[in-house]
């Protein structure tokens, strides 16, 4: 084999054993859960930690997508504040909790206290929707100081038909199937 070849060789093995970058963490080696980590201990400093993973609408609300890299970031953030190493029981605790699943956490305005008590989300990926597997919406939402309300709600889904570059949608509806908010998710922008 001459050199030429090797070097392409190899240059071919690591890009498919590399994790793609720019990519959502749907699953996390070691090496990644120790980027993680270390991202997390970072950002103790960072004013803009988080942003990767929030889409805002026009109106003000947002989804914030917790991937197991971010929860795992998050984790890490949380013990460097308060000036401890995570511990491995709680780092397999938080790979645990996501594992198989994407945690969606929205915050949505509304005219009464309980208006997000019966949302229903959905999750449209190309021409399909995926359900939800757990829905935990706010079933009284906080008066903000303009007289509505906000309700932060959280969603889990299954991580099965995703890929860490997926275009997703994710569509909060009424209880009559009606759209109330809807957020472009582009995965391929987060880790």
């Amino acid at each position: 084999m001459t050199c030429r070849a090797r070097v392409a060789w190899l240059a071919l093995a690591l890009a498919a054993t590399a994790p793609a970058a720019g990519a959502a963490s749907l699953t996390l080696g070691d090496r990644e859960q120790a980027e993680a980590l270390r991202a997390g201990e970072r950002s103790v400093t960072d004013d803009a930690f988080g942003d990767e993973w929030r889409v805002v609408s026009g109106s003000g609300e947002s989804v914030t997508v917790l991937t197991l890299f971010h929860r795992l970031a998050l984790t890490a953030r949380v013990a460097a504040f308060r000036n401890e190493p995570v511990k491995l029981q709680e780092r397999q605790r938080v790979l645990r909790e996501l594992r198989e699943r994407l945690m969606l956490t929205v915050h949505l305005h509304g005219a009464r206290e309980d208006f997000a008590r019966h949302l229903r989300p959905r999750l449209l990926v190309a021409d399909r929707e995926i359900p939800p597997t757990l829905i935990q919406n706010e079933q009284t939402a906080v008066r903000r100081e303009d007289g509505r309300f906000m309700a932060r709600c959280d969603y889990w889904f299954p991580t099965k038909e995703l890929s860490g570059t997926s275009r997703l949608t994710l569509v909060v509806g009424d209880p009559n199937g009606k759209p109330v908010a809807r957020f472009p998710i582009d995965l391929a922008k987060m880790r």
